[in-house]
């Protein structure tokens, strides 16, 4: 579907809640194309639920989201939008190869093939084995070459520096840079002090948004 409007994410008066306790309310933020936003906020705050809203996995409370200028279910976001959370995504009896080609029958091809992909998060040699013999910090990469290989927009990442370690952090960063001055959009949450250093980083702290 082609976009009518500029990428845009408008999000306006959101209020979300959890077991009778509302976790924020009046929460209003745009993102456009070369932006990242990074979620921040206490253990429980609301940070996952948040993104999952984004995300359509569950209804906000209060409050609408847009996507060029157009309600999520009249948009082609779900199109463009690709979601890593704890979960990573990945079906673990298939092989890392399998994997791959499985997301991008879903998918529009993206800027990588499958083979460069799994040379930039350094699972090159890796097409073959199958998902259950990885480490936790190799499937954090393979789910990162999946976002490599199909056409989002926005990535939404729920702590993807988690079970990674320095070489792996770099590598992120690395990669949200580059999708960024590709005129990708980036959600995040995360613990990890960020070295992002262009001009599109903003912060939310949710534990304001009462």
């Amino acid at each position: 579907m082609e976009h009518t409007n500029p990428a845009e994410l408008a999000v306006v008066d959101l209020a979300c809640g959890r077991d009778d306790r509302l976790l924020f309310s009046g929460l209003s933020f745009g993102l456009r194309p070369g932006q990242v936003l990074l979620l921040e906020g206490s253990n429980g705050s609301g940070k996952t639920t948040l993104l999952r809203t984004l995300c359509g996995f569950r209804e906000a409370d209060e409050g609408e989201i847009r996507w060029c200028g157009q309600l999520l279910e009249e948009s082609s976001y779900y199109a463009d939008m690709a979601y890593v959370g704890h979960a990573e995504g990945i079906k673990k009896e298939l092989t890392v190869l399998e994997n791959l080609r499985f997301a991008l029958a879903l998918s529009q091809p993206g800027h990588y093939g499958i083979d460069e992909a799994l040379q930039k998060v350094q699972l090159a040699g890796y097409d073959d084995n199958p998902v259950h013999t990885l480490s936790a910090g190799q499937k954090r990469r393979l789910s990162l070459a999946r976002l490599l290989i199909t056409h989002n927009i926005l990535w939404i990442l729920d702590e993807p520096f988690t079970s990674l370690d320095r070489q792996g952090i770099d590598l992120i960063e690395t990669l949200i840079d580059a999708h960024v001055k590709q005129g990708g959009m980036v959600i995040l949450t995360s613990h990890h002090d960020l070295s992002l250093h262009h001009i599109g980083l903003q912060r939310i702290h949710l534990d304001s948004c009462l």
